[in-house]
């Protein structure tokens, strides 16, 4: 696929929205709505790599409350041409069919890969890849069973939203400190993973979330691993313009 001259293709991840308070989470929300609305004229393709919200559950007729700033944008944006492509993170899993139906945009919850001008891209969020962490592996399959989804679905919504949330604030995205630390290049379990990939099949950028860290680390001479950072403390994207990627702090 070819970018068109001028454009440009952006990622961005972990808003984590809903946490830790409503008014911060709104302050929030606002941010990043005025960078989608500063870069809709030269948006192209825009990738939203997971947790967008920091707790999602579509009930058959049911949503969660809030976030009208955020979605309303959205919807904008791809009524307007432009394409976007959500992929799941592990705090709003349990995406089904809202966003497709209601904003036409495409939910992904394993990695794909693209090809822009001649570029290979390979996008996920990240939780659950690499090596370790086997507990989490455990709980994102208990979570991901369709049993276990339609049990949670048996809930009202008062309660089961209220104990999602209850849960969600000892999270580190609740309390809004960032705990991320960088292992180093060799205990990075996403640089691992690309990596691993890298030695099956050649990819130009490796562009993950949910470390929370702004990271770009040369993989060799042609591949690159990047980490998106976050909107709670980095305020951190990615542009690629079809022939240079920048990692860019959004400053507003």
């Amino acid at each position: 696929m070819q970018i068109p001259e001028g454009k440009k293709i952006y990622f961005l991840s972990d808003f984590h929205l809903g946490v830790p308070t409503h008014a911060s989470s709104i302050e929030r929300e606002k941010k990043v709505v005025a960078f989608l609305d500063g870069i809709k004229d030269s948006a192209f393709y825009i990738f939203i790599v997971g947790d967008m919200f920091d707790f999602w559950y579509e009930y058959k007729y049911v949503v969660p409350k809030g976030y009208v700033r955020i979605l309303g944008k959205l919807a904008e944006l791809t009524d307007r041409g432009i394409k976007i492509d959500f992929f799941v993170g592990n705090h709003d899993m349990w995406m089904k069919t809202y966003l497709q139906e209601e904003l036409g945009i495409p939910v992904y919850f394993e990695p794909k890969t693209y090809e822009f001008n001649h570029k290979k891209f390979y996008i996920g969020h990240g939780d659950g890849l690499g090596p370790g962490d086997k507990g989490y592996k455990f709980l994102k399959k208990v979570f991901r069973n369709k049993l276990c989804i339609a049990l949670f679905g048996m809930l009202p919504p008062y309660f089961g939203i209220g104990l999602a949330n209850f849960f969600s604030r000892k999270s580190r995205a609740k309390t809004g400190h960032d705990d991320a630390v960088f292992l180093g290049e060799d205990n990075e379990w996403l640089v691992i993973y690309s990596k691993e990939i890298l030695a099956k099949e050649h990819f130009d950028y490796f562009i993950f979330g949910h470390r929370h860290l702004p990271l770009n680390i040369s993989l060799n001479e042609r591949s690159k691993y990047i980490n998106l950072g976050d909107w709670i403390k980095y305020f951190t994207y990615a542009e690629f313009d079809g022939s240079t990627f920048n990692l860019l702090e959004y400053k507003n």
